[in-house]
């Protein structure tokens, strides 16, 4: 599903994306498009955003191709997800401890849609931290 979504080739292309947006979220996958995890989120991000579309814009970028942000952002996972806006890196409280990003796939739209609509509120007013409208501390049960 990477196909249906457009794809960052170098740092300087991500710096312009983040930069360039004035009113919409940015949200970048950062991982492998031949990577399962990456292929699973793939399909979440494509079928919301046309959702989406009116306050946020997708973009991918493969972490092998463009290495510069790897340990800026500690990209070590098979799948990241981060959200910036006006150039702002925005954190997210999900409850596991990583603010930072969200390093797993989200398999439910809806659940996705909601946490994009929460950090799009939250960065509208000027917040660096939104708390997650769901908590995933309990996501892996022992």
């Amino acid at each position: 599903m990477s196909y249906l979504l457009p794809h960052l080739h170098s740092g300087w292309a991500v710096d312009q994306a983040i930069l360039a947006e004035e009113e919409r979220l940015v949200i970048i996958r950062f991982g492998h498009d031949w990577d399962e995890t990456c292929m699973q989120m793939d399909e979440v991000l494509a079928s919301v955003a046309e959702t989406i579309k009116n306050f946020a814009v997708i973009y991918l970028v493969d972490i092998t191709e463009v290495p510069d942000f790897n340990t800026m952002y500690e990209l070590y996972d098979p799948s990241t997800i981060m959200f910036f806006f006006r150039n702002k890196h925005i954190m997210m409280d999900l409850g596991t401890g990583n603010n930072n990003k969200i390093n797993w796939a989200l398999k439910d739209k809806q659940e996705f849609i909601d946490i994009v609509e929460t950090v799009y509120r939250g960065a509208r007013k000027g917040r660096g931290l939104v708390i997650a409208p769901k908590d995933y501390s309990t996501k892996y049960r022992y």
